[in-house]
């Protein structure tokens, strides 16, 4: 199953977030300019949840492909992403356990997010969740504009479905049962613009299993990559 587009979208089963970059330095305008695809290593974490059971979040066949905006300006890049979460639960709950998965990017404009973790990213290994995603903006939309110092969320998926009133809302994260989810996005595509310094992006997986008795969460970060 995988999901191609501007956004990603969901059939079947679905599944805490980048590494080398290139440069976008100024060219002459109009100067065509080679695309920079970068492979990177995804990554896997196990944790085992109060009751006993094992939850398994991977990241694996991750890539990025960067681009100069058309009219070769240094402050703005073009980034497609490519990758594939999954998660998995072994032990007591991994049956009637629900999953919800929230796959995304970070993205900033002078800021190290390679030094991004659970202990300072505003929240906690244990808190960081799928519906509450970290204290920074978010861009849902497929431009971002940022500035010295500043980074967003870019969340992975943007599901359209009506609220407990009938209204249109938008989920950031889908919940399936147990025990395994995953989901795929292909050549996803975002802006930056804006940046005239250097330019980081790294992928995160938010996982949150829902049980009876309790909830656990669990994030996983995958490599950072430069955006130039």
């Amino acid at each position: 199953m995988f999901c191609t587009g501007n956004r990603a979208r969901f059939g079947g089963v679905l599944g805490a977030a980048l590494a080398v970059l290139a440069a976008a330095g100024a060219g002459r305008p109009g100067t065509a300019r080679a695309d920079t695809f970068i492979p990177l290593p995804g990554g896997m974490i196990t944790r085992a949840l109060e009751d006993g059971t094992s939850v398994t979040i991977r990241i694996d066949g991750e890539s990025a492909k960067i681009s100069g905006s058309l009219g070769d300006t240094p402050v703005h890049r073009n980034v497609w992403v490519t990758g594939r979460a999954s998660v998995d639960l072994t032990g007591p709950s991994a049956s009637s356990a629900t999953i919800k998965i929230s796959p995304g990017y970070v993205v900033g404009c002078q800021v190290d997010i390679a030094s991004l973790s659970p202990n300072n990213n505003g929240a906690g290994e244990d808190d960081w969740n799928p519906t509450t995603l970290p204290s920074l903006s978010q861009s849902l939309g497929d431009g971002i504009t940022l500035g010295p110092g500043q980074a967003v969320v870019q969340p992975m998926l943007d599901l359209e479905r009506p609220d407990d009133y009938g209204q249109e809302s938008h989920k950031r994260y889908n919940k399936i049962p147990g025990p395994h989810t995953s989901v795929t996005w292909v050549d996803e595509t975002f802006a930056v613009d804006g940046c005239g310094g250097y330019a980081q992006a790294r992928s995160f997986v938010a996982v949150e299993i829902d049980e009876t008795t309790f909830i656990g969460n669990v994030l996983l970060w995958g490599e950072p990559f430069s955006m130039g």
